[in-house]
């Protein structure tokens, strides 16, 4: 990587739209991607779905490379710090390119084209911060999957108590029998039936119908990432994995008793590439002042996985 260009390094690429001050929410990142979309012609959005509660899921579109691939980000909704990130790394690429200060970054928007997805669970993002929405179909329920508490800060599934991680077809019966758990909940429940949420369901119908040469998922937190799933990952896996996290300072982890997620099921239908990268130290939700240093370790590593 041509490091002096500052793609992935925080250099000379410092964003002007993307900014985070205190939580984030589906009407910021709706914000950030107007923004960008304005700004940067050489950016589009497609509406991929919507969420239980009707709010459009969108992708950003960076490049124009005959090779697609694809990250996304807060799909858990106590996790919503990973959207900024995202945001932030579109932006300093785009910005760069731009520029023409890193002709790295003008060769990936030769080579490779991104559809990232900031934001996939918009209602659980929302409802971490904001508490249950007036009115909302499923108001008391939410309170009863809560535990009684009003406190929605622990919750990482969507608005109807369904894990969107635990969603995916890639052995997803063992994963739900291994959680044992039966009924909606703040996480860990699967559903009754794979992809039977609208947010799980247009994240998949993405990723099959633009065939992805290689998929990252952002979550939070403990600087790892996953790379493997039941021995079906291909072989050069391992080695992209070691190089995000030495560019990052994270860990690559080969990961054993986990089913039905993203990355899982990328890896079992398609047989590529597919990584589960979880930023930052702490307890989600990981609080705003981390952002700047989480994205300075992250950066490279989203560099390493759009030049692999």
């Amino acid at each position: 990587m041509d490091t002096g260009s500052g793609v992935g390094t925080g250099g000379n690429g410092l964003p002007q739209i993307v900014r985070l001050e205190g939580n984030y929410r589906y009407s910021d990142c709706c914000r950030h991607c107007e923004a960008l979309l304005r700004k940067y012609s050489f950016i589009s959005m497609r509406k991929i779905g919507e969420s239980v509660l009707g709010k459009p899921i969108f992708a950003l579109v960076l490049g124009h490379g005959r090779e697609h691939v694809h990250i996304n980000a807060a799909v858990h909704a106590n996790e919503w710090i990973t959207a900024p990130l995202l945001l932030r790394f579109i932006e300093q690429v785009a910005k760069m390119a731009d520029e023409g200060s890193s002709k790295e970054a003008r060769e990936w928007l030769q080579k490779v084209t991104l559809w990232a997805v900031p934001m996939v669970n918009p209602d659980g993002v929302d409802l971490v911060q904001n508490g249950v929405p007036q009115p909302c179909p499923y108001g008391k329920q939410l309170l009863e999957w809560n535990n009684g508490l009003d406190d929605f800060t622990r919750w990482k599934a969507n608005i109807r108590g369904i894990d969107l991680n635990d969603q995916f077809p890639a052995f997803w019966e063992e994963e739900r029998s291994r959680r044992a758990i039966q009924e909606p909940a703040p996480q860990d429940y699967g559903g009754l039936k794979p992809l039977s949420e609208p947010e799980a369901a247009a994240l998949a119908n993405l990723t099959r119908d633009h065939q992805f040469a290689r998929v990252l998922s952002l979550h939070s937190q403990g600087k790892e990432i996953y790379w493997n799933y039941r021995n079906m990952e291909p072989a050069n896996a391992e080695g992209i994995a070691v190089r995000m996290a030495d560019a990052g300072g994270y860990r690559a982890v080969k990961l054993s008793g986990s089913d039905a997620g993203y990355k899982d099921w990328f890896i079992y239908e398609f047989r590529r590439p597919g990584f589960t990268v979880e930023v930052g130290e702490g307890v989600n939700p990981l609080p705003p002042e981390q952002f700047a240093l989480i994205f300075e370790e992250l950066a490279p590593i989203l560099a390493e996985f759009m030049r692999e």
